[in-house]
Order: C-alpha cells, then sequence, then structure tokens
C-alpha cells in the first residue's frame, strides 16, 4: 500500500475514458488520504465508486478555486493528506488545480505526483508526428480573431504542436489551422481516445478539415489535434511565395498579390506579409 504522509498534497491523473486505466498506486492513494478535491464531484463518484473508494470529495474547480484553496491548505497545515484530481487526465494540464499545488508549495506542503493518463500524451504517441519536440497549446481561444491570431504566431513553429479542442468548434480550428499553417501541413486528429469511438485520423491539413466538416460524428466528443512544425520544405515554400509576392505586389493591391503568390507556391497566404 502507499504510504500516506501526514500534510501532503496528492496531484493524481485519472483515465480519460477507460475506467481501468486508473492505476493501482493511484486507487490506493485516492482510498488512504483524508478528502479528495475533485474538479466535479458528481462526474468523478462514479469512477472512484468502480474503485471502490469512498473518500470524502470536495469540489475544486475554475469557477471556486480561489474561495477553496484557502480552506485545503489550511487542512493540509493541519496534518491532513489531501489528493486533487480533474474530470480525466493530469490534474492541472488545461484543468484546475494550480492555484492549489502554488498555494501548498508556498507553505513548504510536500506536492506528490502520482502519474497516469494525459490525452496530450496519448494522442502523441500514436500521431506518427515527431514527438522528439513538441509544444502544448491547450485550448485555442473561442472567438475567431482571437484564435487566429494565436495560429498566426505559431505559424513558424518547428516543433509538433497539441491543440485540444472542443466539439463545437473542432471544424472551426481545423479551417483555420488549414488557412494559416497552409493547406498541406501534415496533421491529426485524435477523438475520444481510449473510448469505444476512439479514432485517429491523420491526413493533410486541407484534407483532414473537409473529412471532419462532412461527418458531424467526427465533431463529436473530445479532440486532441496535432500539427506538424513547418520542416525545410515549407520553409523553402515560404521562401519562394515571398520571392512571388515582392514581384506581384508592384502592380497589385497587397490582399490580391497574396493571394496569387500564396496559390502558385503553397505558402501560407498570411506569412507572406512578413519579412
Amino acid at each position: 500500500m502507499t504510504a500516506i504522509e501526514p500534510a501532503c498534497l496528492w496531484v493524481v491523473a485519472t483515465p480519460i475514458g477507460n475506467r481501468d486505466d486508473l492505476s493501482a498506486r493511484a486507487v490506493d492513494t485516492l482510498r488512504t488520504v483524508a478528502v479528495i478535491a475533485a474538479e466535479d464531484t458528481r462526474h468523478s463518484r462514479p469512477l472512484l465508486l468502480h474503485h471502490n473508494v469512498d473518500t470524502p470529495l470536495v469540489a475544486l474547480h475554475e469557477h471556486n478555486e480561489r474561495e477553496v484553496v484557502d480552506a485545503i491548505v489550511r487542512r493540509l497545515q493541519g496534518g491532513e493528506s489531501v489528493a486533487v484530481i480533474s474530470d480525466a487526465g493530469t490534474p492541472l494540464i488545461s484543468d484546475p488545480g494550480f492555484r492549489l499545488v502554488r498555494a501548498a508549495r508556498a507553505v513548504g506542503i510536500r506536492c506528490v505526483p502520482v502519474p497516469g493518463a494525459c490525452a496530450a500524451i496519448a494522442a502523441l504517441s500514436v500521431a506518427g508526428l515527431p514527438s522528439d519536440r513538441f509544444v502544448f497549446e491547450g485550448f485555442l481561444p473561442a472567438k475567431a480573431a482571437a484564435r487566429r491570431s494565436r495560429l498566426q504566431e505559431l505559424a513558424g513553429e518547428a516543433r509538433t504542436l497539441i491543440f485540444y479542442e472542443s466539439s463545437h468548434r473542432v471544424a472551426e480550428s481545423l479551417a483555420d489551422m488549414c488557412d494559416v499553417f497552409g493547406a498541406e501541413r501534415e496533421a491529426v486528429l485524435a477523438r475520444e481516445l481510449t473510448k469505444m469511438f476512439e479514432t485517429v485520423l491523420g491526413e493533410p491539413l486541407a484534407d483532414l478539415a473537409a473529412q471532419v466538416a462532412a461527418d458531424p460524428d467526427q465533431q463529436r466528443g473530445e479532440h486532441v489535434i496535432l500539427v506538424a512544425g513547418r520542416g525545410e520544405e515549407a520553409d523553402a515554400k515560404l521562401a519562394e511565395g515571398r520571392r512571388i509576392f515582392a514581384i506581384l505586389r508592384e502592380e497589385l493591391s497587397p490582399a490580391k498579390a497574396a493571394k496569387l503568390a500564396a496559390a502558385i507556391s503553397g505558402a501560407p497566404r498570411k506569412l507572406l506579409y512578413e519579412g
């Protein structure tokens, strides 16, 4: 059994779908702590009951984290052990818990990770994209203009990009990525990982965006989008696109020149204004 230290905060990863992915150490930890801080107690209770865990729960989510943290830290300072879990995966990774861990560390409380599932890493492991260097971006902005602006900032990134996306925005985000990163950029959509309808689709962005837009089933559930970084071939296309843009710009407006240069070279239109 796990030796539970007093006044210790345990950061426990839970399954992203398949309940049996909860490790034996995680189960033991959750059974032994004094209280579990859960993102949604109603969501977590069935998982805990499945593993015969009846430890008391308190809610810790994005709307109450500031208020609840002080109370949990006081319990830790009083000698109790506490576990923090999110709805799925590793806490703090696009989930609540950062303020709690920071506050606990600030007063000298030991914070111990109990590793397990993480959707971003699970998707990367099966995507077939370079995995030695990658960037995790979490969720993109919900509003279209802000989302495109953030993608524009990432267009020159050479490392593999990893995003989370919701079901009602995945088609729009893929379309924006196609526009900003270029139609031929390699991408993967990992959906409903470890669940019944798990799918992993790998296509150039234009094909992937079209496939998802045409299939409502691919817009359901939890999504991880992975996009290859800009490689040497993309750099060559961009250089050629900018050369063509400079020539066309002498006779055409910037918008028309960029559109034609992008069509001729295959470079992302929005990058042709730079440099």
